[in-house]
């Protein structure tokens, strides 16, 4: 990858409703296109959608049929996409949101700064 490249940042958070606690981040996924990011909701709310419960695998369910083709449309408008259910006492929500990803520089044939030589993993300082 030589500069900039646009794509999508997905995100899974699950939330205990009985407790006082936040949403806490399950998963994250980057994707390079619109289509492989709603998959990556679909394929997982497919795979859960037996264990739920009567209403959030109905809900699963309508948006596998008819939700998921206005995300994949708004992806492609540039806007972000929130999917959710709740199954008992736990909210799940999948987050799809445009971003830009920056290149890495890779360290293999580059040379490192000498500090960078001094870490030893697992030893303390």
């Amino acid at each position: 990858m030589k500069g900039p490249r646009p794509g999508y940042w997905c995100e899974c958070w699950t939330q205990d409703l009985t407790e006082q606690q936040g949403p806490a981040l399950l998963a994250s996924f980057d994707a390079y296109a619109a289509p492989q990011a709603d998959r990556w909701v679909a394929v997982t709310l497919r795979t859960i959608s037996s264990a739920l419960d009567a209403d959030a695998s109905d809900a699963a369910w309508e948006w596998l049929y008819d939700g998921r083709i206005k995300t994949r449309r708004a992806l492609l408008r540039g806007e972000p996409c929130t999917v959710s259910v709740t199954h008992e006492d736990i909210h799940i929500t999948w987050t799809i949101r445009p971003v830009i990803f920056l290149p890495l520089l890779h360290r293999q044939g580059a040379e490192l700064p000498n500090c960078a030589h001094d870490f030893k993993p697992g030893k303390p300082d």
